[in-house]
């Protein structure tokens, strides 16, 4: 049976970069909100008992891998004794979580309950009284919280797609569809569950989930710069959508290996971690570390680890025997892969007590920390066409993008596309053969489909593969993915293609669904 997060990736293959354009959402950070943020204290790793030479070699297979790594960062005894960014991500960057996001829902949901305002056997109908079909089935009368919460609510398919689909409301969408299998009967991870959860935290407290973390989960972890998509009816989306920072990750990691206690506050009760991160119900069978069990939004992993995961290889995975938390952004079109990487070599690279200092090995350890990149496309930084280009504008024939000009800007140093569309306008800038970060969150106008609407800082870079063919590569350093433009030049016409990262890199390729651009030089 397929996954929802297997149909999410199946469908974003064929066009995931369909930007929309929104303000800056409440909580955007600006620089100077780091100050004072990253409180967690940093050590050598063989203070801590780890091997910098095991986390070399993590290093070394993660980057031999063809996986795309955004970021990493491994937490011993409290302290941080390895933290990473592939260039162009860096850390005061937030990114997007996914389903990871998932975990922060369901910690929402013990907050409540160590507040006593929720019993999680209650019957979800009792919330939405009047947002029920005519005449509720009984195994929707049947559903609990905790049925939400375990993804055992006896659906057969995954709601989020028809909830996404309705003009209706989300709720009455989810409570609307059928409920093939009695509650607790059958496993299946459906999104839909955990935006319910969001539903019944506004239901009982009046606050978004992301009003009601604020002062409960996000301030005393530290946790600034934030935002959380939101549904049509202004809830947030709850089951993905949070975009946080690395480090922020690993907070939320480093609470639950605490047992719910952070800086002597108790704010989750340390049975609902027991319970939360605990087997709760049989999960996916023969599915690698999917097939290890499910807890409260929470996955079991082997070696007895537990994580909370999103889509394409967002992870925070907590060790208890280890005392130990990684945190994991990424582009992954295997994220079973991406976790065998990490345990074949970290958890060995443990030890009780501290290990005698190896200077060599930390201080070569840190250089390769210091110097982690994306691969960047390899031709020749000048072109004889170069000079020519430098500012030339070219009006496209009609494209079912909506672009309606696009300039290019050429110097030895750089350089950046200029793009008119229907939707608004925006300048890419790149690096020959380096990354240039943009100056702002910009709006990606050159995608299709309304999939991810958060805008994000841009990087990019560029090389000519050909004497005519310039290649100009692209990622959304706040989210995951990337495109790859390919501008042809014939005389006084273009031809732009696309290919973006997750057509680019997934296992099954698939191409990129949209059918590229021409244009003519203005006159």
């Amino acid at each position: 049976m397929l996954t929802s997060r297997r149909q999410f990736i199946k469908m974003a293959g064929g066009g995931v970069l369909g930007w929309s354009i929104m303000p800056a959402l409440p909580g955007s950070y600006e620089p100077g909100d780091l100050a004072g943020v990253y409180d967690f204290p940093r050590s050598s790793p063989e203070l801590q008992g780890v091997s910098s030479r095991a986390i070399s070699q993590f290093l070394a297979a993660a980057n031999a891998s063809g996986i795309s790594w955004h970021s990493f960062m491994l937490l011993r005894h409290g302290h941080v004794v390895a933290e990473g960014w592939w260039k162009p991500y860096e850390p005061q960057f937030v990114h997007s979580l996914y389903s990871l996001s998932k975990s922060f829902t369901s910690t929402a949901i013990g907050l409540l309950v160590k507040e006593g305002k929720l019993d999680i056997h209650s019957k979800v109908v009792s919330f939405f009284p009047h947002d029920l079909p005519a005449a509720p089935g009984e195994h929707l009368q049947q559903m609990t919280v905790r049925s939400l919460l375990t993804m055992n609510t006896g659906h057969a398919k995954d709601t989020m797609p028809a909830m996404r689909a309705s003009k209706d409301g989300w709720v009455r969408t989810y409570l609307a569809q059928p409920v093939e299998f009695e509650p607790g009967s059958h496993f299946l991870y459906n999104t839909g569950n955990t935006y319910m959860l969001g539903a019944i935290v506004y239901q009982i407290t009046g606050q978004t989930l992301e009003q009601y973390l604020t002062p409960r989960l996000f301030q005393p972890l530290g946790i600034v710069g934030y935002d959380w998509e939101v549904s049509p009816q202004g809830l947030n989306t709850a089951g993905y959508g949070l975009r946080i920072r690395t480090e922020d990750i690993a907070r939320l990691g480093q609470l639950y290996l605490q047992k719910g206690r952070w800086n002597g506050e108790s704010l989750l009760t340390e049975s609902w971690v027991n319970e939360a991160t605990s087997y709760q119900t049989a999960s996916q069978v023969n599915n690698g570390d999917w097939s290890q069990g499910y807890g409260y939004q929470f996955w079991r992993c082997t070696h007895g680890f537990y994580r909370g995961d999103g889509a394409f290889g967002q992870f925070c995975i907590v060790m208890p025997e280890l005392d130990a938390v990684v945190a994991v952004t990424g582009q992954s079109p295997d994220m079973q892969q991406s976790m065998n990487i990490i345990w074949d070599h970290l958890p060995g690279g443990m030890q009780g007590n501290a290990l005698p200092e190896d200077a060599a090995g930390w201080a070569e350890l840190k250089k390769e920390l210091a110097g982690l990149g994306l691969p960047v496309a390899k031709g020749s930084v000048k072109s004889g066409i170069a000079a020519k280009l430098n500012g030339m504008n070219f009006i496209m024939k009609e494209n079912e993008l909506g672009v309606r000009e696009i300039r290019f800007g050429l110097t030895d140093k750089g350089g950046e596309v200029g793009v008119r569309a229907v939707s608004g306008a925006t300048s890419l800038k790149f690096g020959w053969e380096s990354w240039m970060l943009n100056d702002v969150r910009g709006i990606y106008v050159l995608g299709m489909n309304d999939m991810f609407p958060m805008p994000s800082r841009i990087a990019g870079t560029a090389t000519w593969v050909g004497e005519h063919e310039l290649q100009v590569n692209v990622r959304m350093v706040e989210g995951i993915f990337g495109d790859r433009i390919t501008c042809v030049f014939d005389g006084d016409t273009v031809k732009i293609g696309f290919l973006n990262s997750v057509a680019e890199t997934a296992k099954n390729k698939t191409e990129d669904m949209r059918k590229g651009l021409e244009g003519k030089a203005a006159r």
